[in-house]
């Protein structure tokens, strides 16, 4: 069997683990960081197919180990590259708000659609954009949902009067989804951005939250803002507690203390990006995915 899984360090627990499930060998990528800053990258040993397991946190680095790492794989033969993103970056900035500004998201798909053969993610940031391959010029990409996931680790353990809320329009799709696969109510907040951590919250109906419990659903948490004034909100609306479900969770640690602060009573991310809050792990939706370059590579192998 000629394929291989290829990961970062910082993402070494679930990579593994995702290999070991596939029945494939999994490498780590090394690097070198020079004293002016430039990165070396080593992906030896080489596989026909090989499959980047990489979250896009923090991602500048990231992206020119994809080009480097891509570099030599296809040199030394590799004929499929797969990029696994479970949190894909620079998906937010779809147009130009203002004259100059360069739209992240079509560079981004240009950038790596020259690199991979395929790219698969998880709930991507797609705002204005229909579907995750207008975003890849010519490649397959594949948009994962996590909420199954979420839902069944939720099945039974939520009260029957929960409320699922997002904390805006944004949120919506997210929202619906999980409400109808864990049977409850749900609602939709709207929101008023001031600054990158300056948001305001206005709920469409407070009599809909008033003594029950809030359950927050929303795709990415990175300052924290959003998250903390909904909260307020939705206690001053009435809820009876409130805890949150978030896909990647991007936010420093630390801000857990500002929203237990905040009221917030518990967290929990799925395993997009390596975080404290991961409590949902995704390897099923992955091994579902990856299934077919499993069998494509063993059957042309056999052949």
């Amino acid at each position: 069997m000629s394929v291989a899984l290829r990961y970062l360090d910082s993402a070494a627990d679930d990579a593994t683990r995702l290999a070991t499930r596939l029945g494939i060998p999994a490498h780590l990528i090394t690097q070198h960081r020079f004293p002016d800053g430039e990165i070396a990258v080593n992906v030896a040993p080489t596989a026909a197919t090989t499959i980047l397991y990489l979250p896009l946190d923090q991602p500048n680095d990231k992206l020119v180990t994809i080009l480097f790492a891509a570099e030599a794989l296809r040199r030394e033969g590799c004929s499929r590259l797969v990029l696994l993103a479970p949190y894909l970056c620079y998906m937010r900035q779809d147009v130009a708000f203002r004259p100059g500004d360069a739209i992240s998201q079509k560079a981004m798909g240009r950038l790596l659609a020259g690199l991979v053969d395929r790219v698969i993610t998880v709930d991507p940031h797609l705002h204005r954009t229909p579907r995750l391959g207008d975003v890849f010029p010519g490649i397959a990409a594949d948009e994962l949902s996590a909420m199954p996931a979420i839902a069944a680790a939720l099945r039974g353990t939520l009260d029957p009067d929960t409320v699922v809320v997002g904390p805006d329009s944004e949120s919506q799709q997210w929202v619906d989804a999980l409400a109808k696969l864990i049977g409850t109510r749900s609602a939709v907040a709207q929101k008023i951005r001031h600054g990158d951590r300056s948001v305001e919250i206005a709920l469409p109906d407070a009599s809909a939250i008033a003594g029950r419990p809030a359950l927050l659903v929303d795709d990415i948490v990175s300052s924290g803002g959003t998250l903390i004034a909904c909260t307020r909100a939705l206690l001053g609306a009435g809820a009876t507690s409130v805890d949150a479900v978030i896909t990647h969770a991007l936010f420093p640690p630390a801000m857990l203390r500002d929203f237990a602060a905040a009221g917030i009573r518990s967290i929990r991310s799925t395993h997009t990006v390596p975080h404290p809050t991961n409590a949902i792990m995704l390897d099923e939706l992955f091994v579902e995915t990856l299934q077919g370059e499993i069998g494509k590579t063993t059957k042309e192998t056999r052949a």
